[in-house]
């Protein structure tokens, strides 16, 4: 897959989270994440990387600060149009409260510096 399309790819889910949500409806957001199905293709372990490079791109070149739940959307969308089952989850600390949304596969935070799991507790996974 090349590098263009992807971050294209990318550049445009950000663009439509953008456009959903300006109709106020997190709850349209979170329906269509989670019924987003995974396409039965098998990509390399390599490809899923591409992804998440093409995430990181596209979030340079959006016009404003890309918030995690947007970004996890959008990667989550991404990664299943391409054959790869992953999962958005949403975590909180108590003290002080913090949120974040992140991307999983098979386990395992996508895309993040630190591991996500360890800070946060998990309330939901889609």
């Amino acid at each position: 897959m090349k590098m263009p399309l992807l971050v294209c790819e990318a550049l445009f889910g950000l663009f439509a989270y953008d456009l959903v949500l300006s109709t106020g409806k997190f709850k349209m957001i979170h329906r269509l994440v989670a019924g987003w199905k995974t396409k039965r293709r098998v990509p390399g372990h390599e490809f899923m990387d591409q992804i998440a490079h093409a995430i990181n791109l596209a979030c340079i070149w959006y016009p404003k600060q890309v918030p995690c739940l947007q970004r996890s959307s959008v990667t989550t969308c991404l990664m299943r149009s391409y054959g790869i089952a992953a999962q958005m989850v949403l975590g909180a600390q108590k003290t002080p409260f913090l949120a974040h949304a992140w991307v999983e596969v098979d386990g395992k935070a996508v895309n993040e510096r630190s591991s996500p799991q360890e800070r946060y507790k998990v309330w939901e996974r889609y």
